[in-house]
């Protein structure tokens, strides 16, 4: 729901609008009765990187990898002799 509230209001309340904002409501500012401006969240931006912690605890969810014979396939399947 969108909520029209003079300027007045926006400077004199300017913390209670933000968080209203943050919590998901938008709002129409108007100066002498004019809709002037918009306010309203914006969404949340895809992270780039993966932290530590998240990788270190996704792997530990996965199955046991034995290196010995990881390497010994891919020496059966790769050649080697270059």
């Amino acid at each position: 729901m969108i909520r029209t509230i003079a300027q007045r209001e926006l400077r004199n309340d300017n913390a209670k609008v933000i968080d209203a904002v943050a919590a998901g409501e938008s709002f129409v500012v108007t100066r002498n009765g004019v809709p002037v401006a918009e306010l309203r969240p914006i969404a949340p931006r895809r992270r780039r990187f993966v932290a530590k912690a998240d990788l270190v605890a996704l792997g530990a969810g996965g199955p046991h990898v034995d290196l010995g014979t990881f390497r010994a396939d891919l020496d059966h399947i790769v050649d080697q002799s270059l």
